[in-house]
């Protein structure tokens, strides 16, 4: 396998502070990418900076906002812009676990969920992959779900986001891989982070671990010949 060389590699990391995000933010610290780490938590984040400032040399950037907010996004832009003068990696870890019976759901909770879930992943896409795309090179990673593949009891609003960014990430595979920028849709299953312990009908000791996930994100990205893997389902071998 011919490694992509990840050191020095300028990284966008939304959903900074989650589960998921905070291990993803470790381990491409760990192999050398500067980072610029979005998240609604300032204290969380600046909790995450220091810790790895005290563990890696790479330069890192903390942005609180919330980016199901139109105008927010656009603030982002200016704040990455500000700060790195391209970007090479995205990820999109940010997102709203919603779980109502459908005749609770209201069409505040949807837009608010698929702003975030969606939109937000659509429009950093389009700004930060025409510096992809400029210098042949980059990698877009969009956090979907074993709901991106499946429907679930009350899940009607999370579902319709997660099978909408699986879209969105076979749709942007297709149209940049000519220009050697890959996207990528992982998906695990439930998984051992605060936004898991809402599915209280399944053992959360089953879960996957946040930092299996992250290692698989940092495998699939890695690949830097003619394989790609753009789309993983990431399952657990156990369910109760």
């Amino acid at each position: 396998m011919n490694e992509a060389k990840l050191d020095g590699k300028n990284c966008v990391i939304t959903g900074a502070t989650g589960g998921i995000g905070k291990k993803i933010s470790e381990i491409l610290a760990s192999n050398g990418c500067n980072l610029f780490l979005i998240s609604t938590n300032e204290k969380k984040l600046s909790e995450l900076r220091l810790q790895i400032e005290n563990s890696s040399n790479v330069k890192i950037h903390t942005f609180a906002t919330d980016l199901s907010i139109l105008e927010n996004l656009k603030n982002t832009i200016s704040e990455v812009r500000n700060f790195f003068e391209k970007v090479d990696i995205l990820i999109n870890s940010a997102g709203i676990f919603n779980v109502d019976p459908l005749l609770n759901s209201t069409i505040e909770k949807f837009e608010k969920n698929f702003n975030l879930n969606v939109r937000a992943p659509f429009y950093l896409a389009r700004i930060f992959s025409q510096d992809m795309v400029q210098q042949k090179w980059g990698r877009i990673v969009n956090l979907g779900s074993s709901s991106s593949y499946t429907g679930f009891k009350n899940g009607s609003i999370y579902c319709t986001t997660k099978h909408a960014i699986l879209g969105l990430s076979r749709s942007l595979h297709a149209e940049l891989k000519e220009d050697n920028v890959r996207c990528y849709c992982i998906s695990p299953s439930s998984t051992r982070t605060d936004m898991g312990k809402i599915s209280s009908d399944q053992n959360f000791e089953t879960f996957l671990d946040p930092s299996d996930v992250a290692e698989s994100i940092k495998f699939v990205i890695s690949f830097d010949e003619n394989l790609v893997i753009d789309e993983i389902r990431l399952n657990r071998m156990k369910i109760e």
